[in-house]
């Protein structure tokens, strides 16, 4: 499971997945790949068979021509101000969908563009992937996977449109925001799973129920799971705005630098391959 977390959480994500990779751990080959914001943009690739070390390399490319953008105190604190007023979950999506549809940001079909030159034309994979986003108009949650008849790159362009930040994208005549709206890791979707490892770029929430590790605790007893963030040094590299594109390279270095240190938390969960 794929986390939010911006520019700076694909490059953690994907830089992770690679020093993983370096020490004999290939997570691409999960059954289910369930990718929330940030995470749809790199589940999308990893469902897809895409190389990690071709995704790593990209990740340190020069960021000119990317769309810089800031999520700063100003946008966190209009965000409280939605999610705290009274009402259950649904409602606060749909306050914070509303005032989405409101916000003057760049144009649907310029941001659908990014994500469309991130990730090339694609078709949906025959491994199993599911895309979040919420629904801007009613703060329904929503789950994209291959039998939705959702084009793929505009689901991944709705699961990453961030609240007043990136404008709401238009899927087969919905429009939706950003999946992570719901929950960072949407990991209460591993239902029926064993083996559960969530890369979580971003994990704090103001709705408790809503963290990764509460939502894994309801999944029972008989699931192996667990949860890797960012270390120090990560967080370093990252900085203050995980939508800044001069972070990335930065970001990524520091996911491949992390992977031996969090290797044998996830060997715990992760079964070995029978050879």
């Amino acid at each position: 499971m794929l986390g939010g977390g911006g520019i700076t959480g694909i490059a953690w994500e994907i830089g992770l997945l690679a020093g993983l990779a370096d020490c004999g751990l290939d997570l691409s080959q999960a059954e289910t790949v369930v990718g929330t914001s940030a995470g749809s943009v790199v589940g999308t690739q990893v469902a897809g068979g895409d190389d990690f070390e071709k995704m790593y390399a990209n990740q340190l490319r020069d960021p000119t021509g990317e769309i810089a953008a800031k999520l700063g105190l100003g946008i966190g604190l209009q965000f409280a101000t939605y999610l705290l007023l009274p009402g259950g979950s649904r409602a606060k999506r749909r306050r914070m969908g509303r005032a989405a549809l409101r916000s003057k940001t760049v144009d649907e079909s310029v941001r659908v563009q990014v994500i469309r030159e991130r990730l090339g034309e694609r078709e949906w994979p025959e491994r199993r992937l599911l895309i979040t986003a919420v629904d801007a108009s009613t703060g329904a949650f929503k789950v994209f996977d291959k039998d939705s008849g959702a084009d793929l790159v505009r689901a991944v362009a709705a699961s990453c449109a961030v609240p007043l930040v990136w404008p709401p994208v238009t899927v087969d005549g919905h429009t939706y925001i950003d999946g992570g709206v719901r929950s960072p890791a949407n990991a209460d979707l591993a239902k029926g799973a064993v083996h559960v490892v969530v890369l979580a770029p971003l994990t704090r929430t103001l709705d408790k129920a809503g963290r990764a590790e509460s939502q894994l605790a309801r999944l029972g007893p008989g699931v192996q799971s667990v949860v890797i963030s960012p270390d120090a040094a990560a967080l370093r590299a990252i900085g203050k705005n995980v939508l800044d594109p001069a972070r990335r390279a930065a970001s990524a270095r520091a996911g491949r630098d992390q992977a031996q240190n969090v290797l044998g938390d996830i060997q715990e969960t992760w079964p070995t391959p029978t050879p």
